[in-house]
């Protein structure tokens, strides 16, 4: 097994590669606005880091988001497109998860928040590093503040609104070695993955305008 692992559903672009007992080369580097940019030399990079051909991948994981439209597509499109060429599988895996196994969090309750932008956060709950038990969601944080009330909170939209979460705690981004572990281990266990397909949880920004008029050639 040597898994390629990616997530561009944050400001982290970041890229792992996985034998299935370890990680053993990965690459993040925090850029909101250069994802289509820095993807593919974060892909070469790992590859030489790990000595290898792109072609001894055998499968491809992807971080499915939430997150932003612009951003989260460009790592979805790039997986499709690895595992068109390579004829290999590609994975889903959810970006909270991803942040909540790298959590460190061992006992008890906590919560994963990423910045949704629009004074919004995505946001789901977590029983233990490997089980969500509600979400992913987007939301006001004032508007969820007693249902984590109390809780730890993993992640860059915890951060941002210490009044709802006052224990927060890092990581802030996902890093695509941690979603490569989770994939490895899911896998190993016969357990299923998500399909690569967006979570997007609410509308583009870009939208058609109202009252737009049509004109079709008579």
């Amino acid at each position: 097994m040597l898994l390629l692992a990616l997530d561009t559903a944050t400001p982290a672009v970041t890229v792992a590669l996985h034998d299935g007992t370890s990680v053993v080369a990965e690459s993040s580097q925090v850029d909101a606005r250069r994802h289509g940019e820095l993807l593919l030399p974060a892909v070469d990079r790992v590859l030489a880091d790990a000595g290898v051909r792109l072609d001894a991948v055998t499968a491809v994981v992807t971080g499915v988001g939430p997150g932003p439209y612009t951003g989260l597509r460009v790592g979805l499109m790039t997986a499709d497109t690895f595992g068109l060429a390579l004829g290999v599988p590609v994975y889903g895996v959810c970006t909270l998860d991803g942040l909540a196994y790298a959590s460190g969090i061992e006992d008890g309750p906590f919560v994963v928040a990423t910045d949704a932008r629009r004074k919004e956060v995505y946001w789901a709950r977590y029983e233990d590093p490997r089980t969500r038990v509600s979400g992913p969601a987007v939301d006001r944080p004032a508007d969820i503040a007693e249902q984590v009330a109390g809780l730890p909170a993993v992640g860059a939209g915890a951060t941002l609104y210490p009044d709802t979460f006052p224990d927060a705690r890092g990581p802030e981004h996902v890093a695509a070695a941690a979603l490569a572990a989770l994939a490895a281990g899911k896998l190993a266990a016969g357990e299923e993955l998500l399909e690569p397909r967006p979570l997007y949880l609410r509308r583009p920004d870009a939208q058609v305008p109202k009252n737009y008029k049509v004109v079709t050639p008579q």
